[in-house]
C-alpha cells in the first residue's frame, strides 16, 4: 500500500462531510474520496438487509478507487453492515459506533448519556449496547430523530420548523437530565447550534467524526502509510445523485471550493 493512497469515506448523504472534514483538519495533506448515496438517502429508514447491500456497493466502489483506509462515514451503515464490510474487505475499516461511545462517556459527569439517531441506529441499540459494554453502569436514553436527516440535507440549519422539531424530539432526553447527548447521526452535526439551544448549553454534545478521525490519524502513523507530502491533499466527491445542495453545503463544511463532483450511475453501483 502506497502512502499517497486515499483515504475513502462513504455516506447515505452529505452527513459524512462532517467526519472528511474533522479528518481533513487533523490529516490536511491525505487524499481524500468520498461517495454520498444521495439517490438512496436517507439509509435510516431501510432494513438492515438493504443498508447492508448498499454500504458493500458503496465499499466495492470505493475499493477500486485504491483506496487504503475506509470509513464508514454514517452511524446507520456502522451500526448495521460494520461486521459483514469487515468481513469482506482486505483493507482496515473504520466506523463510528465504538468512538462516540467512549467520547460520550469520558464527557459524561453523572453517568446519564442520550443518543439520537436515526430509526435504524435506535432500533439496533449500537450505541446502548457499545455504552454498556464499556461501562456496564451508564445510563442510557434514545430517541430516534428521523426527520434531522431531510432537514440537513435541503440545509434548514437555520429555520423556524427544524427548531420546532427539534424541540419534540428533544424534550423528553431533557427531562432525564443527560449531561452529554451523542450526535448518532453524522448528518446531525449539520444541525447542531439548533440542537445545542434545544438541549442547553450545559448538555456536551459528542460528534463521532472527531474521535473517529484520531483513530484514522493512530492507524495510519502506526502502519507508515501517512500521507508525508507537504502539498494539500486532493478531494474527489462522488454521489448517486446531485441534490442542489450538496455542493453548497459541503464548501461551507469544508472551507473550501470543490472542484471534483462526479455522478456515479446506479445501475453500474448496483451491478457491479
Amino acid at each position: 500500500m502506497d502512502r499517497t493512497n486515499p483515504i475513502g469515506f462513504f455516506d447515505s448523504g452529505i452527513g459524512g462531510l462532517t467526519v472528511v472534514r474533522a479528518v481533513t483538519q487533523l490529516l490536511p495533506n491525505e487524499n481524500i474520496i468520498y461517495f454520498g448515496d444521495t439517490a438512496r438517502v436517507p439509509y435510516g429508514s431501510k432494513s438492515n438487509d438493504t443498508v447492508i447491500d448498499y454500504s458493500l456497493q458503496a465499499a466495492n466502489f470505493l475499493l477500486r478507487k485504491n483506496i487504503k483506509l475506509l470509513v464508514v462515514a454514517c452511524n446507520t451503515a456502522s451500526s448495521v453492515a460494520l461486521k459483514d464490510l469487515k468481513r469482506f474487505l482486505t483493507i482496515p475499516v473504520i466506523g463510528m459506533i465504538e468512538p462516540g461511545s467512549r467520547l460520550a462517556l469520558q464527557e459524561s459527569k453523572n453517568g446519564k448519556v442520550g443518543v439520537i439517531g436515526t430509526n435504524a441506529t435506535i432500533n439496533n441499540k449500537a450505541y446502548s449496547h457499545q455504552l454498556k459494554k464499556l461501562s456496564p453502569k451508564i445510563q442510557v436514553y434514545e430517541k430516534a430523530c428521523p426527520l434531522f436527516v431531510p432537514l440537513a440535507e435541503e440545509g434548514w440549519i437555520e429555520n423556524k420548523a427544524t427548531e420546532l422539531i427539534a424541540k419534540e424530539y428533544l424534550t423528553e432526553l431533557k427531562e432525564k437530565e443527560i449531561d452529554s447527548l451523542v450526535l448518532g447521526c453524522t448528518h446531525y452535526p449539520i444541525l447542531r447550534d439548533v440542537i445545542q439551544k434545544v438541549i442547553g448549553k450545559k448538555v456536551k454534545l459528542v460528534d463521532s467524526g472527531t474521535p473517529a478521525a484520531k483513530i484514522v490519524e493512530d492507524y495510519l502513523n502506526g502502519r507508515g502509510l501517512r500521507n508525508i507530502s507537504n502539498q494539500l491533499g486532493k478531494r474527489e466527491f462522488y454521489v448517486s445523485d446531485i441534490p442542489t445542495k450538496f455542493r453548497e453545503i459541503a464548501e461551507r463544511f469544508l472551507g473550501r471550493k470543490i472542484s471534483h463532483l462526479h455522478k456515479v450511475d446506479l445501475d453500474e453501483l448496483i451491478n457491479e
